[in-house]
């Protein structure tokens, strides 16, 4: 099983997205709400540049936005 990081907020509607999609392909994974930690926002925009979410983080792999391909690429599903 590979270590699965999802950068989120709870208004994010591509963020509710991943999630169901990593939940319905089985696959487990650290959900991060950013809009509550500012240490873990300066974590997702040190792995990024970036502070849009949602950000994937699967193996040090970084994927942003729900980009079903890349996901499905880094998980092999």
């Amino acid at each position: 099983m590979k270590n699965v990081k999802v950068y989120s907020t709870s208004t994010c509607a591509f963020c509710v997205k991943v999630k169901q999609f990593l939940k319905d392909n089985n696959v487990k994974f650290e959900d991060i709400d950013v809009s509550q930690n500012e240490e873990r926002v300066r974590e997702m925009v040190e792995k990024t540049g970036q502070m849009g979410v949602p950000v994937i983080d699967i193996e040090g792999e970084i994927i942003m936005g729900f980009d079903k391909e890349r996901i499905r690429k880094a998980l092999e599903l």
